[in-house]
């Protein structure tokens, strides 16, 4: 006999008590800030849209809730973390009587845009998977919300209902289609989960005419955008098995064609000299050395498969810098007086893998002088083709559709 709620005598989750409950730990932990995200997220429920998981489950606050996987076992849809929906919602600063566009669908953050719009505004979400736009059809009608207009459709084409004053993209993105700008009412902002050198930023951007401008930028991680502009990263095994890889994502990439070999030489290990706290975020130093370096890539390790040959600060995703035949790496190690004290250094292999790692920690020593506190940098994309002289200073990247250009104060 399977055991129930029923059978064993305990009471069923309350849906109201679970939303209260993840309100609450949302504003304590700053995702929420308004009162209005708030009464959208009391509002809706989360776990109509996620039938397959318990209702507790539903109402974590840091859990991403996985609709559908491919072969392999990659996530291909979710509906993400109520952290992650709360802090762009309060990005993208919607009100009453707006006309919302929401690209990649998944219901949820569909009904969230709904109750902030309210009667008078209108809500559209679009998504290229019919697995997708089926469900949120279904579970948006269930929940109370047959107003939200659902459309199967890739999501980097033109959508009919525009000028939209707000447009949320829930699926990560690597450039910034000429659609979204042309959907977009003059002052009206886009918030999108945009990769930059590997790095995904949630970003608000205004529009300015032909261009968009930064307001604001979280750090997020959201499943990748498919479709007519879906991107992938260019993958490198300098030892030649999977134990290390260096991922590149741009569109020009450094040569790495010297790198086998690089490894079995000796490690140089340099210290910073900078320190950091067990606890203490930095991600902007990360996005700093994206804009600084040359030859900018992430580092992983196959934990299965690692022999510490690498020691990178981060296993999963470390800054590197790659030239000719030597690369170097971001490193952090104990601080011995102090055990939950770090200190950055960097790691070096190759014929100039000494003077890699020197550059690395240079910049380390820049970021904590000059970045370490503060706003971070301005985000500006123009159209593809824009000359130089128009773009602000900055670290320009060049993507198919936009000239993005990283621009620290």
């Amino acid at each position: 006999m399977t055991a129930t709620a029923e059978t064993t005598g305990q009471s069923s989750p309350d849906p109201d008590q679970l939303r209260t409950a993840m309100v609450k730990a949302l504003r304590s932990g700053g995702a929420i800030r308004t009162d209005r995200v708030a009464a959208a997220l009391l509002a809706v429920p989360r776990h109509v849209f996620a039938p397959e998981v318990p209702i507790a489950e539903a109402y974590e606050p840091e859990r991403a809730l996985v609709t559908k996987r491919d072969e392999y076992g990659l996530a291909l849809s979710s509906v993400s973390a109520a952290r992650i929906q709360a802090q762009m919602l309060e990005q993208a600063d919607v009100q009453p009587g707006m006309r919302a566009l929401e690209i990649g669908s998944g219901g949820y953050n569909a009904a969230l845009l709904a109750e902030l719009v309210g009667p008078k505004g209108e809500v559209v979400t679009v998504d290229i998977d019919p697995f997708v736009t089926e469900r949120a059809e279904k579970y948006l009608a269930e929940a109370g919300y047959e107003r939200v207009r659902v459309v199967l459709a890739d999501g980097s084409e033109p959508v009919e209902g525009g000028p939209f004053d707000r447009i949320v993209v829930t699926v990560g993105a690597w450039d910034l289609p000429p659609a979204w700008t042309g959907a977009l009412a003059e002052g009206g902002t886009i918030t999108v989960p945009l990769r930059m050198r590997g790095l995904t930023r949630s970003i608000t951007f205004r529009r300015e005419g032909a261009r968009l401008v930064s307001v604001s930028a979280e750090v997020c991680g959201f499943v990748k955008m498919q479709g007519a502009d879906a991107h992938y990263e260019f993958l490198v095994l300098p030892r030649g098995t999977e134990e290390v890889g260096l991922r590149f994502d741009e569109l020009a990439r450094p040569d790495t064609s010297g790198l086998a070999g690089a490894l079995g030489q000796p490690r140089v290990e340099l210290p910073s000299g900078v320190t950091v706290g067990n606890r203490e975020p930095f991600d902007s130093l990360y996005l700093w050395l994206a804009s600084s370096l040359p030859g900018f890539g992430l580092m992983s390790v196959d934990p299965k498969l690692d022999t510490g040959t690498v020691a990178p600060a981060n296993r999963m995703a470390c800054p590197v810098t790659v030239d000719g035949g030597s690369l170097a790496y971001l490193s952090l190690k104990k601080v011995d007086e102090d055990p939950a004290v770090f200190e950055f250094g960097a790691h070096g292999f190759g014929p100039d893998g000494e003077n890699l790692a020197a550059l690395i920690t240079d910049q380390v020593q820049v970021w904590d002088r000059d970045y370490r506190t503060g706003d971070g940098p301005v985000f500006t994309a123009h159209p593809a083709g824009a000359p130089d002289d128009r773009l602000p200073d900055g670290l320009v990247i060049d993507k198919t559709h936009v000239r993005l250009t990283i621009s620290w104060p």
